[in-house]
């Protein structure tokens, strides 16, 4: 019977405090990202990482851990563990909770799916009462709305849809709409792909 015992994993090290401070998160997160279940990554930092930690916290909740190391002079070093290998189902809102807080005369977005890793976007969008979006034609992209509260109604190409809560609704790629909101307002959430990034680029040079 071998005596040989499988070594435990290594932690790696990065030492951000040369970095700039707009790299230092992605080059830490892509460090753990090439980490396997179990093993730790450092990270030497001269203050305490609280947006760090903030960050992982909206990526990674429940899925690492978080081991401060004692400080030395001007260097902070945190341990953290990766636990799961992706990111874990979560709630992410209390629809209840978060609608009884809202002001009825609060209009736009009051609530947006965080996560930067993600394939979805997802919000809450408020209309008091008789208030609308105005008729309008929807990005390339299907959506999903399911009405949380209050009523009104959707003006499509040909026709008018009235929704109450509980509605589910599907918005086709394109498709003409426009809301309106009732007598209580309308909340309600949306659920789509993500869209793509916005790129700027520079206008080409002109060539005489």
């Amino acid at each position: 019977m071998s005596n040989t015992e499988t070594p435990a994993p290594e932690s790696r090290e990065i030492d951000v405090r040369a970095v700039a401070p707009a790299q230092r998160h992605p080059m830490v997160f892509e460090a753990y990202a090439q980490l396997a279940v179990g093993e730790s990554l450092t990270v030497i930092n001269d203050h305490e990482p609280r947006g760090l930690r903030d960050e992982f916290d909206r990526e990674f909740a429940g899925a690492f851990s978080w081991d401060p190391v004692t400080p030395i002079e001007q260097e902070y070093r945190v341990r953290i563990t990766k636990r799961a290998s992706t990111a874990l189902p979560r709630v992410v809102a209390d629809t209840t909770a978060l609608l009884g807080h809202v002001d009825s005369s609060t209009g736009g977005s009051i609530w947006q799916l965080e996560p930067g890793a993600r394939d979805l976007d997802s919000n809450v969008i408020a209309l008091p009462a008789g208030d609308e979006i105005g008729l309008h034609v929807g990005p390339n992209l299907d959506v999903l709305i399911l009405v949380l509260q209050g009523s009104g109604q959707l003006q499509t190409e040909l026709t008018v849809l009235d929704l109450q809560q509980g509605a589910l609704v599907w918005l086709p790629r394109n498709a003409q709409r426009r809301f309106i909101a009732g007598t209580e307002g309308i909340r309600y959430l949306t659920v789509h792909h993500r869209k793509p990034t916005l790129n700027i680029t520079a206008a080409p040079k002109r060539v005489d």
